[in-house]
């Protein structure tokens, strides 16, 4: 048996995840077929949410918030919820189907941010999310993912470059991937349901010098977990905004597949320009939330989000710097 067919032979597990999935989905909407149609707006939106979900460090909800809340008007904590519910589908599709294909992960910093988001993200749904008003979650979405945007734009011909990853110590990335996991779910998906995966994935590209083939699957499984269990905790509380359940009824099937085919599709048409495609829209969702909430922010709260962009992009660069520092310790051990 050869080593490329090895990991075909564990398809069935994806495939057999799909039809226990859409059984279930079919069950649910047999009498709810109309609410489902009702709400196709948001389940053609995630036709592209669910791709990028797959085939870029950028959860499904990095799709279906912007839509949801820019464009249909709907509340920021709808959005965010949305997210959850959306991604605990296509997220997870796309993981089993990553671990199915046996795709390499980092998998020490994936097990701390793990270990870290089990216990950060609970802390910051019950003791922080409820406390972010409406608008400064869009302000909040629009900043991460506007910085993320531009970090592409201008770093992308390296960040495709990196091949491999940059192995420091084991106990090493899972600490650092244990503190990222806590502040990244406390206070960015607690509140806007996505962004761990954007966290772990520069940190794994800027810090470990990671290949994309890597780093975004590596994102993809860590935002999964998040979803999940941000989706556990919300179903104990009984703490869903109205209208989850309508428009995760209509996207399911979605991005079920969806997420699954990103990952596989963008092999063949390469990373670097389904990231630039998305990084665009992030920078565009970010002039559309100032645009659009001008009044209630006024001058100074766009003034704030612009530098909190900037702050992003310098975090960014001294991770990046950091990354280099370690790299050239390395060798000169080595030698």
């Amino acid at each position: 048996m050869s080593s490329e067919s090895l990991p075909k032979q564990k398809l069935w597990i994806w495939f057999l995840w799909i039809a226990v999935f859409y059984f279930f989905w079919l069950v649910a909407a047999s009498d709810e077929l109309g609410t489902a149609l009702a709400h196709w707006p948001i389940a053609f939106a995630m036709t592209l949410g669910s791709y990028a979900a797959g085939s870029t460090p950028m959860g499904g909800g990095t799709v279906g918030f912007p839509v949801l809340v820019l464009l249909f008007e709907e509340p920021a904590a709808l959005g965010r919820d949305f997210s959850f519910a959306v991604q605990s589908i296509g997220m997870v599709s796309a993981s089993i189907f990553i671990f199915a294909r046996r795709q390499p992960l980092a998998n020490s910093m994936l097990l701390g941010s793990v270990m870290g988001s089990f216990l950060g993200l609970p802390v910051g749904i019950f003791f922080i999310a409820p406390y972010i008003s409406d608008l400064w979650i869009k302000v909040v979405f629009a900043v991460v993912w506007g910085s993320f945007g531009l970090l592409h734009l201008y770093r992308i011909s390296e960040i495709a470059g990196h091949t491999g990853i940059t192995k420091f110590d084991e106990r090493w990335d899972r600490r650092v991937g244990f503190i990222l996991g806590i502040c990244a779910s406390a206070l960015v998906v607690s509140v806007t349901g996505v962004g761990i995966d954007m966290v772990i994935y520069a940190a794994l590209v800027l810090l470990c010098r990671a290949d994309l083939k890597i780093a975004i699957p590596t994102s993809v499984v860590i935002m999964a977990f998040n979803s999940v269990l941000g989706v556990a905790i919300k179903s104990t509380t009984q703490d869903w905004q109205p209208g989850v359940y309508e428009n995760w009824l209509a996207a399911a099937p979605i991005v079920a597949l969806g997420a699954p085919l990103g990952v596989f599709v963008v092999q063949y048409i390469g990373r670097k320009p389904t990231l630039l495609v998305v990084a665009a829209l992030c920078i565009g969702q970010f002039v559309w939330t100032c645009y659009a909430e001008q009044q209630a922010l006024g001058l100074t709260g766009i003034a704030a989000a612009i530098s909190a962009v900037l702050l992003f992009l310098l975090v960014f660069e001294w991770l990046r710097a950091l990354g280099i520092n370690l790299i050239d310790k390395q060798l000169r051990r080595i030698e």
